[in-house]
């Protein structure tokens, strides 16, 4: 609909760092009243989300389109608890969307946490929790929690797929190192939950290349067939043949190898034409069998774990192999 009021360049400017949104205090600050808010949100110009948070794009997010649509719907959760709670500071999830942790539910609630609880005055929608002080960050002017004080937050909050992807995502970017998973240890302990949650940080290290192989690899693992090697080089004669996600070593010398045709990875008919010639390379030499699966969002997609399972019990497979970073099929 019509926009009914002139909105000052700078508060567009500020929403745009906030994934369209504004609060009503930066609005008062802008020029614009409580009344005129009102008339924009009558007019269907605005959206009201909470108390005091608005979106200016009047768009269903459901219906958006950008390029990062996922990205953009994950940080605006986390705008509205920051917009929501002035003296709040993003946490967990929302803390790591800020921050560009991949890995993450494609939804969050809205989470922040203030420096002084009040249970007065809880925004709809929004969580409060309680993490007392720790180091902060800044995004446009707003706290965020500190990368290490994150992981440890989410891993205590998130479903355990995601918080174990997004600690792997920081440890494949070097943003922590292997010694950051001790101090997470130690950020949770005492926590509520953290009995159910402290094994999760045995299932991080690995070669995960992104989420979606995080996400198969906990399903595999989930289904009693955890690989035997990833990352693997496979080798013919000193040609190489192809790098595969994960593998595993049959009694009779042969290969099961397992590729994840990432949505992110493995995306234009370049990369698929690529992938083609890999396999065709692998099963040419018939002593590796080829499976491939989409990339899934989380260990229960598409049942991965257990495809794979009721393919390698029939071949022979024992569990305990272990496959070096480079395989000579000569």
């Amino acid at each position: 609909m019509r926009n009914t009021e002139t909105i000052p360049a700078e508060l567009s400017t500020l929403a745009a760092c906030q994934e369209e949104l504004v609060s009503i205090t930066q609005c008062a600050e802008a020029g614009i009243s409580k009344h005129a808010v009102l008339r924009l949100v009558r007019a269907g110009a605005w959206v009201r989300i909470t108390r005091g948070v608005y979106d200016t794009n009047p768009v269903p997010v459901r219906d958006r389109i950008c390029a990062d649509y996922h990205d953009h719907v994950r940080r605006r959760a986390a705008w509205i608890g920051l917009l929501a709670y002035p003296d709040g500071a993003a946490t967990g999830g929302c803390a790591l969307a800020l921050l560009g942790v991949g890995g993450l539910p494609s939804e969050l609630a809205p989470e922040v946490s203030r420096p002084t609880w009040m249970d007065a005055g809880v925004r709809p929608g929004t969580v409060l929790r309680r993490y007392g002080t720790f180091p902060v960050v800044q995004r446009h002017g707003r706290d965020v929690a500190e990368l290490v004080h994150a992981l440890a937050q989410g891993l205590l909050t998130l479903p355990r797929d995601h918080a174990v992807a997004a600690i792997c995502d920081a440890l494949r970017e070097d943003r922590i190192c292997l010694a950051d998973l001790g101090r997470i240890r130690s950020l949770i302990r005492g926590r509520r939950g953290v009995v159910a949650v402290r094994a999760w940080l045995e299932l991080v290290p690995g070669r995960d290349a992104s989420p979606s192989e995080t996400f198969t690899r906990l399903s595999l693992i989930d289904h009693g067939v955890p690989p035997d090697g990833q990352q693997i080089v496979f080798r013919l004669g000193g040609t190489f043949l192809g790098r595969v996600d994960f593998a595993w070593i049959l009694p009779d010398g042969r290969y099961v190898v397992l590729e994840v045709d990432g949505r992110e990875f493995h995306s234009g008919n370049g990369m698929l034409a690529d992938d083609a010639t890999r396999q065709n390379g692998l099963v040419g030499t018939d002593r590796v069998i080829v499976l491939r699966f989409p990339a899934p969002r989380d260990s229960a997609d598409g049942d991965i774990g257990g495809q794979v399972a009721e393919r390698l019990h029939p071949l022979g497979w024992v569990p305990g192999g272990s496959i070096g970073p480079v395989v000579h099929l000569d």
